[in-house]
């Protein structure tokens, strides 16, 4: 385990991913009719509950989002531009669709790069990324009174699961961080993003729920 600096690949990944996500997470609230307060609360809850439920789970405490200002600083910013310009960012729906599939991503990437770096084996490391990945979004949803997207048959956590195993593994063979990262998040951006356009889904119970 490593208890050192980050490294900044992993610095960047994760602001930039928190600065995605909480736009995301300022436009749920925006369009639940949500005051300053609450639109702050939900891009904060989106952009840090992955990360912050990542290193919890590994061991890295505090939390990034707690030892490190900037990881305050990111969502705060994200969500007031959100507040004060939510009509041209709601006019920008599939751009803030790829915005999200791109702090999916990121976080996806950044999440497993960091369980390595702590010595969490492969697949844990690939899970973490997921985690990392997802968190963000279920808690918004949840917050936000709604399913999780997560839940609904999107493919979401699978492309997530995907890029970050490629991270993971190209790790194992000894690729430049880097290298890894951008593979890693590539897959996961890709596939996210072929689903939403060609409209794929998990798949789904048939027929009628019993009760």
């Amino acid at each position: 385990m490593t208890s050192g600096e980050p490294s900044v690949t992993l610095v960047v990944l994760d602001l930039v991913g928190i600065a995605v996500f909480a736009i995301s997470g300022a436009l749920v609230a925006v369009r639940k009719e949500l005051d300053v307060f609450g639109v702050l609360v939900l891009a904060g809850a989106t952009g840090l509950g992955g990360g912050f439920l990542r290193d919890v789970l590994i061991g890295a405490t505090p939390p990034a989002a707690l030892a490190d200002w900037r990881y305050l600083l990111v969502p705060v910013a994200a969500g007031l531009a959100t507040f004060v310009y939510h009509p041209a960012f709601g006019r920008m729906e599939r751009l803030v669709t790829v915005f999200d599939a791109a702090g999916l991503a990121l976080f996806c990437v950044a999440g497993a790069l960091k369980a390595v770096d702590y010595g969490l084996g492969p697949l844990p490391a690939a899970l973490m990324g997921m985690t990392t990945g997802i968190g963000g979004g279920i808690v918004r949803d949840v917050l936000a009174g709604r399913v999780p997207v997560v839940f609904r048959g999107e493919l979401y956590a699978i492309p997530a699961l995907a890029g970050a195993g490629v991270a993971v593994l190209g790790l194992r063979l000894d690729l430049p961080t880097l290298a890894v990262a951008v593979g890693g998040a590539a897959v996961c951006l890709v596939w996210r993003l072929l689903a939403v356009w060609r409209g794929w889904q998990a798949p789904m119970p048939s027929g009628p729920a019993s009760v």
